[in-house]
């Protein structure tokens, strides 16, 4: 499964978990709510019938009171009874006052059909057998018309009743009727408050449980599944730590450790072994045909060359010794406790032997060759850095040798690493400088004498050296990283002369410039070019980029190939440099692609004596004009050769025969001396009659 999918599903399910934890907390929220609601509810129930039957008390005793004070009043004497009238007054209002708001807190309606339930309030205040409104309203009636009634007979102030106090029926059967009524009055009130209660508590306690069940389920089907999926993300977490932590300091192929690795424990090694008095052995493998094992058989077949030496590393050494991959076919073996030179050297071979088997893949039996550079810590180096540089030297010469051996570290590569630090530096110098020249050297048709195309060399004429070959400046630059501005110095001065020819009219075909894959896997290299050919006023169809074959091989894997094309869209030709010497596919050499192919000058050199190089240039030079590819031999240097050339039907070449790489100065005056003359016009004198 890709790793998109995996994230989308892995997000959905976050997505999911936190949508049913937030619904769950919702539910659970509002269950607590509606429990804390509930129980308000049945507190304010509570506090009501509370009330209720306060005012139900308070009404029957009320009630015995009126009565009380009523016949009180009739049996004492005059001076007496102004206070217990009042007092009876006092006591009706107060039972009025508490029978209205009895009746507005439990909202009895008279016409309501409650009242023919037996178990309803309304039943108690307005059916029988109680009929408590009708007694309490008649006592209210007659309590206040014996009131009124005795006032009269007291001559106190009063616009009420006029008759006597004889014609009030105010008896103990009706405070009797009235006192029951209210107790029947309150035992229904407790009972509705029990009932209601009860019913409150029910529902509480259902939701008591409801609550319960959804934590349950939300401990169940969330955060379990919560639990489990941050369990499993901190196991895939820790995991991918773990994996990263490898990675760090591993090779993904071969499982080695990486240079990373290499660089934070070398040190330790080193105070290791200096502790210790011991000598440690640095030995750099490379394998020396491992490009051409790519090439021909595919990158697929390099990787398992690379799996299987470094496994037959793991093989050859100790579990104390490090082996390490830098890059590449490079490889690193620190040997500990390595004893003495005798002994360095039996190990080396004995692990050189075993890398150096054969190694069969898919069918096919494949012979990498290894060679080894060695440097021995404390005798050639104290330090990392030196070991590591002086056993890549030692790697340098032992593949100078032929390969398949191995070399120590010696005062001889000493002196040269000096001396090609001391290149670097001098590079480095000459680039910020723009020191590097430009010479030329012309391509000629043989049929005809006309210049074909001129190639821009790069020279480097140091100030105190001298002049410097590029075989020897160029591999350490290379190896240093400084070919991208070296290559930009010489393309910018060769177009910038080939466009002052162009101005001038001078013809020199094409300009040639090389161009490695270093320079071309520059990500800005198409737009450098198309300004450099727009400055200085150069048209593209001028312009030849000579590439070699190892770029054919690699540029859809680094990007190339789509950099060539577009390059070669806008008008610049690209020309396949010592064609014959790689391992170049035969689909590679398309019109649609190439437009001219370079023959090596290992096939021109004797080629009038060597009938196989011969036939080589022959088949080749056939190849291109079947294909409409035009060719140029270069390296042609006698007489002898350029008439094979001609013979074979190759007509353009380039050689010592022809012109040495020349100066700038040099080329414009070769140019210029075969440009063909232009007729000049002689006026006659005299009568044209």
């Amino acid at each position: 499964m890709s790793q998109q999918p995996v994230q989308t599903v892995s997000g959905k399910l976050i997505l999911l978990i936190k949508a049913g934890y937030w619904l769950a907390l919702l539910i659970i929220a509002a269950m607590v709510a509606a429990s804390f609601v509930l129980l308000q509810q049945t507190m304010a129930t509570q506090q009501h019938n509370n009330n209720l039957l306060d005012i139900v008390g308070t009404q029957k005793t009320l009630s015995q009171r009126i009565v009380f004070l009523a016949s009180a009043t009739g049996a004492a004497s005059r001076d007496k009874r102004p206070a217990l009238v009042s007092a009876l007054k006092q006591a009706t209002a107060e039972f009025e006052t508490n029978y209205d708001l009895l009746l507005e807190q439990t909202g009895a309606d008279p016409q309501s059909p409650a009242k023919l339930d037996p178990k309803s309030i309304e039943s108690v205040l307005f059916a029988k057998p109680f009929h408590l409104d009708y007694f309490s309203v008649g006592l209210i009636a007659n309590g206040d018309r014996l009131i009124s009634a005795l006032e009269s007979q007291l001559n106190l102030d009063n616009d009420g009743y006029k008759g006597g106090a004889e014609r009030v029926n105010l008896d103990a059967s009706v405070a009797n009727a009235t006192l029951s009524g209210y107790a029947a009055l309150g035992q229904r009130i407790s009972a509705d408050a029990d009932e209601r209660s009860e019913k409150l508590l029910a529902l509480h306690r259902t939701l008591f449980y409801a609550t319960l069940g959804v934590i349950l389920l939300v401990a169940l089907f969330i955060f379990r599944p919560m639990s489990n999926a941050i369990l499993r993300k901190t196991r895939e977490l820790v995991d991918a730590r773990n994996s990263m932590a490898f990675i760090a300091v591993h090779d993904g192929l071969t499982g080695l450790h990486n240079r990373t690795f290499l660089t934070d424990h070398f040190d330790t090694l080193i105070k290791g072994a200096q502790r210790r008095r011991e000598r440690l052995a640095v030995v750099q493998l490379d394998l020396d045909r491992f490009k051409q094992i790519n090439d021909t058989l595919g990158h697929a077949a390099g990787d398992y060359v690379l799996v299987v030496t470094a496994q037959r590393m793991r093989d050859s050494c100790r579990a104390s010794d490090l082996c390490a991959r830098l890059g590449g076919d490079e490889f690193v073996m620190i040997l500990n406790g390595a004893g003495s030179t005798e002994d360095i050297n039996m190990l080396a071979r004995r692990i050189l032997a075993h890398i150096n088997e054969p190694i069969v893949f898919q069918g096919t039996t494949i012979l990498p060759g290894a060679s080894g550079g060695i440097a021995v810590y404390p005798i050639d180096a104290d330090n990392a850095q030196d070991l590591l540089v002086h056993a890549d030297l030692a790697l340098y010469s032992a593949k100078k040798m032929g390969g398949g051996n191995f070399s120590f570290f010696s005062e001889e590569l000493r002196r040269e690493l000096d001396y090609r630090k001391q290149l670097e530096h001098d590079i480095k110098v000459a680039i910020s400088e723009r020191a590097f020249q430009v010479y030329f050297q012309p391509q000629v048709s043989l049929t005809d004498g006309t210049i074909s195309g001129i190639e821009a060399l790069v020279r480097w004429n140091h100030h105190e050296r001298g002049m410097i070959s590029p075989g020897e400046f160029i591999p350490v630059a290379e190896k240093c990283g400084f070919m991208p501005e070296i290559g930009r110095i010489v393309i910018s001065k060769a177009i910038n002369e080939a466009a002052e020819w162009n101005r001038a009219g001078i013809a020199f075909g094409r300009l040639a410039v090389n161009v490695s894959g270093t320079e071309l896997r520059e990500h800005d290299f198409d737009a450098f070019l198309f300004e450099t050919l727009e400055k200085a006023g150069l048209p593209p169809q001028k312009l030849s980029l000579e590439i070699v074959e190892s770029v054919i091989l690699d540029d859809e894997k680094t990007g190339i190939a789509a950099k060539l094309r577009h390059i070669r869209a806008a008008g610049v030709h690209l020309e396949l440099d010592d064609f014959g010497t790689g391992y170049a596919s035969l689909s590679h050499v398309n019109p649609n692609e190439i437009d001219r192919l370079k023959i090596d000058r290992r096939f021109v050199q004797n080629i009038h004596e060597n009938g196989d190089n011969s036939k080589i240039v022959r088949a080749i030079t056939e190849l291109a004009r079947g294909l409409g590819i035009s060719i140029v031999a270069e390296g042609a240097e006698t007489e002898a050769e350029l008439d094979s050339l001609m013979a074979i039907g190759c007509d353009q070449v380039q050689g010592y025969s022809i012109a040495f790489p020349m100066p700038q100065d040099k080329a414009l005056e070769w140019l210029t001396a075969r440009m063909p003359k232009k007729a000049k016009l002689r006026v006659l004198q005299g009568s044209l009659a």
